[in-house]
């Protein structure tokens, strides 16, 4: 018996801003001093007044325009009742009934709603009893945004949520790194047979990607389980445990109704076409290219997909790729050699334990070593040795080219010179390659390649073989 599954994801991310939501206390996650970054007004102190960051609505607004939302003409903020320790004002603000943005798409997966809300403060757990409280976080501008339960697997889960990440530093908005919990996510889950919605349950603690797949997946088996063996799914909360790699019970799950949502006194409504800076023309105007555009700007230029998200993913990288083909691709080509160097061999470097960084490369020290490559005066084996050093060390890649004698050797006499010198000392190589032996070329090639640095042209040399060393009829 097969069950059908259900998901719908809530997630939560902090947005960049200079001040919290609705005071100017410093909007900064990387504090590590407690309770720096509070002023009563994020501290719920009686008589405090809150005023709406602009900022962060600007944000939210930009985010809808880019999934094709529908942008409020009139907004407003209600309070979330709740008691929680680290929700100093005993309530949250929030909203509710009249989000910023409803509707819209993201990977073909319909969104409800995205709104704006003010961040908890963090809770910190000792190992005796006792638990402490930074209000640091307390305050700072949070995007909710709710999916519509259309999801129909962990996957697609998963990739969603990597989607909805570039986009939010696609457009500035935020870091969402998950591990630093700039980015929460939150699945509702619930399977069925037929096209009947079952019960929903909420799963919690959901710190990376991998975690939002295992946990979904986990969880539509254990339904599943529950309903197979004639039991009831409970609408409840779960948390996820990554080590027990399971989730458990938390709590009953509330419903709307028992946050006691209400308007915020203190805050009137939002009219967004009232608001200089916020009609769509100017919204439309300061949107950057988006993930989808540069994916098929990618591929018109021939990058195999996984090439192509691999710069998505890494900023540093894409920095590099774009002002290099920016400076010197004059046709597709050049752009797929261009993000060659960058995907394989570079990110190669820095998976392994050689020392340097990515940062020792400037855009134009990659440029400048692409247009070598394209005006070939080097050898793929000498760009490579250079794109190297400039890993560990920086530098210009003309004079380290300089420094390392290798620019490209073209002169056939020198080539001649090295070919002789292998065949002295490699003679059943050369012998071999006479008879036709499989792989004898490229034994050659090789050590011609090593005698040279890299700098020798291997097309060249593998069509100077023929010629130098003949072949046996």
């Amino acid at each position: 018996m097969e069950y059908r599954p259900t998901i719908g994801l809530e997630i939560h991310a902090e947005l960049k801003t200079r001040t919290k939501m609705f005071c100017d206390s410093r909007n900064d996650p990387d504090e590590k001093r407690p309770n720096t970054n509070v002023c009563p007004v994020c501290m719920g102190h009686p008589g405090t007044l809150p005023t709406i960051n602009k900022e962060a609505v600007r944000h939210i607004l930009k985010l809808g325009l880019a999934v094709g939302g529908a942008l409020a003409e009139r907004s407003a903020f209600d309070r979330k009742n709740y008691f929680y320790p680290d929700l100093p004002k005993g309530y949250q603000i929030s909203q509710y009934p009249h989000p910023l943005v409803q509707g819209g798409t993201l990977r073909n997966v319909a969104l409800t709603r995205i709104h704006l809300e003010e961040d908890t403060a963090r809770s910190l757990h000792g190992e005796g009893e006792y638990s402490l409280v930074d209000y640091n976080r307390a305050g700072i501008p949070l995007m909710e945004l709710v999916t519509e339960p259309v999801i129909r697997s962990a996957e697609e889960a998963g990739a969603f949520a990597r989607e909805l990440q570039l986009l939010l530093r696609s457009l500035g908005a935020g870091a969402a790194n998950l591990e630093k919990g700039e980015m929460r996510v939150e699945a509702n889950v619930s399977v069925s047979l037929g096209y009947t919605l079952g019960t929903k349950v909420e799963v919690k603690n959901l710190n990376s990607f991998r975690s939002v797949v295992r946990a979904i997946d986990y969880e539509v088996q254990r339904q599943s389980g529950v309903l197979a063996r004639g039991g009831r799914v409970i609408q409840e909360t779960r948390g996820w445990d990554e080590v027990q790699q399971q989730t458990h019970p938390q709590r009953l799950k509330e419903e709307s109704h028992d946050y006691r949502y209400f308007p915020e006194p203190d805050l009137p409504p939002l009219r967004i076409s009232d608001i200089r800076g916020f009609n769509l023309e100017n919204l439309q105007r300061e949107l950057p290219e988006l993930p989808w555009e540069i994916r098929a700007r990618y591929s018109s230029y021939g990058l195999k997909s996984e090439d192509a998200e691999t710069l998505l993913q890494n900023n540093e990288l894409r920095t590099l790729f774009e002002f290099s083909i920016a400076l010197y691709a004059r046709e597709p080509a050049h752009a797929k050699v261009a993000a060659n160097y960058l995907t394989s061999d570079l990110v190669g470097l820095m998976r392994t334990e050689v020392p340097g960084s990515i940062s020792n490369i400037t855009p134009e020290s990659f440029g400048e070593l692409m247009e070598m490559v394209r005006m070939r005066e080097l050898a793929s084996r000498g760009a490579k040795n250079i794109l190297a050093e400039l890993y560990r060390h920086g530098g210009n890649p003309r004079e380290t080219a300089s420094a390392l004698n290798l620019i490209k050797i073209e002169h056939e006499d020198t080539l001649l010179a090295v070919l002789s010198e292998i065949e002295k000392e490699y003679p059943k190589a050369v012998s071999d390659y006479r008879e036709g032996r499989v792989g004898a070329d490229k034994f050659i090639i090789g050590k011609a390649m090593q005698k040279t640095g890299g700098a020798a042209d291997p097309v060249q040399l593998h069509m100077m073989l023929p010629k130098v060393f003949g072949l046996a009829k």
